[in-house]
């Protein structure tokens, strides 16, 4: 395209740029002329330059690379007995350890088990890269005895899951 435009250029510049006058010669009637041009239609004619940025390659976008590590619980250990119908805080350590930050439109979802009494897709709390954040989420525990857990996992705007899931395992007591 590029060797297109040059040549376009170049032909235009040199049809511009020459002239031929073809004048009736005096002496002899009904013949035409050479006349050679001027020193004024012999200078040199501006070469017009193209704007380079019009052909830069487009700069790539740097994408990020989601992740997140789980740390620690921070309450109710796995495995704790819980009385029935009891109010939970449970709380996690965890690590954006991803290039990405996390910001709207980054949501933790229930993947498994069972949502004791909570929304099954919230926000996730923001966090720049290589930040350690606690997320919480309250929970009921059931009204049945029995082992329960309900496993959550982070997901980025374009609803795709990333990094460690995390989960809270309970016993509830008879």
């Amino acid at each position: 395209m590029k060797t297109k435009i040059t040549i376009f250029i170049l032909i235009v510049l040199l049809l511009t740029s020459c002239t031929i006058k073809l004048q009736p010669d005096p002496g002899v009637s009904g013949v035409l002329a050479f006349v050679p041009p001027t020193a004024e239609a012999l200078q040199p004619t501006p070469i017009p330059t193209i704007n380079a940025t019009l052909l830069a390659p487009p700069t790539p976008e740097i994408i990020c690379q989601d992740n997140l590590l789980f740390l620690n619980d921070l309450s109710i250990p796995d495995g704790t007995e819980i009385e029935a119908g009891a109010s939970l805080d449970k709380r996690w350590e965890v690590q954006n350890n991803g290039t990405c930050n996390w910001e709207t439109g980054y949501t933790i979802r229930l993947i498994g088990g069972d949502d004791l009494g909570s929304k099954t897709i919230q926000d996730l709390i923001p966090a720049r890269s290589g930040a350690i954040v606690t997320i919480r989420i309250p929970f009921l525990a059931p009204t049945t005895p029995g082992n329960y857990r309900s496993a959550w996992q982070a997901y980025n705007p374009n609803d795709i899951p990333f990094g460690d899931p995390f989960y809270i395992d309970i016993v509830v007591k008879e």
